[in-house]
């Protein structure tokens, strides 16, 4: 029965750990990170599969966490998709450590790792591990000098970039 429990706390508790050398940015403004973001880059996965024109969305909660809005095209089909979820700091809410979920009590880690501090122009990232990477930005392009920046930091991280899927 104790095994049991033990199992059941690990599923809800979900996948929140950070990749090694994977450091959220400190001081975080989540009223400055609020809004729409286009994905530039990603690394595929089976929710996004298939999938162009990425956009996330984020809104305060009530409840003091955030609502995350992601919407993609589905060229077969010809059809908009989209998903509804939240997210909620882990620790500190200057930290950009966070856990999402978009199925029901299962969170991931949402983890904002390099982040235009200026203007909130552009964001990196990461899942619980390297195999979770998106780049993005508050437009649909990206210069490519700061582009290029980026997924040169990702690949000497770690991070497979030669597989990235680029919108």
């Amino acid at each position: 029965m104790k095994k049991m429990w033990m199992i059941m706390a690990l599923l809800l508790a979900g996948c929140v750990g950070k990749p090694d050398n994977v450091i959220p940015v400190a001081k975080f403004d989540t009223s400055r990170y609020l809004g729409k973001w286009y994905e530039i880059a990603r690394l595929d996965h089976s929710f996004e599969r298939g999938l162009n024109q990425v956009s996330a969305e984020y809104s305060l909660r009530d409840d003091g966490g955030l609502r995350v809005v992601n919407r993609g095209y589905m060229a077969a089909g010809a059809t908009w998709k989209e998903s509804v979820g939240k997210a909620y700091f882990i620790g500190q809410h200057d930290v950009g450590y966070l856990k999402v979920s978009f199925f029901g009590p299962f969170y991931g880690s949402y983890i904002v790792f390099e982040l235009d501090q200026q203007s909130y122009q552009y964001a990196m990232i990461s899942g619980p591990d390297k195999s979770y990477l998106w780049i993005l930005s508050r437009t649909p392009a990206m210069d490519e000098a700061t582009k290029k920046r980026l997924v040169a930091k990702a690949q000497a991280l770690g991070f497979d970039t030669a597989k990235l899927i680029y919108n």
